[in-house]
């Protein structure tokens, strides 16, 4: 992964977890958490329609919508593990 594309991704995550932690309410971890979760929500939401040959289109709304699928993925897992 370039540097840019590796940017590109974290500004994704950071946008896509505070949109989770509002999707998800009661899950979220405060701002920066969030986005944290965002982050790595979109390093998971990217392997893991890559996995399934899954392809959303093209451009910045399938980046986020990924990475927000990534991330209310990793809350779902988390809030198991929390119970």
């Amino acid at each position: 992964m370039e540097l840019n594309s590796l940017i590109f991704t974290l500004i994704i995550g950071a946008a896509s977890g505070w949109l989770a932690g509002l999707i998800r309410q009661g899950y979220g971890f405060g701002l920066l958490g969030n986005i944290v979760v965002g982050i790595l929500g979109a390093f998971i939401g990217s392997w893991l329609f890559r996995q399934m040959g899954v392809s959303i289109g093209a451009g910045l709304v399938n980046h986020i919508i990924t990475a927000v699928i990534g991330a209310l993925v990793l809350l779902f897992l988390i809030g198991l593990f929390r119970k």
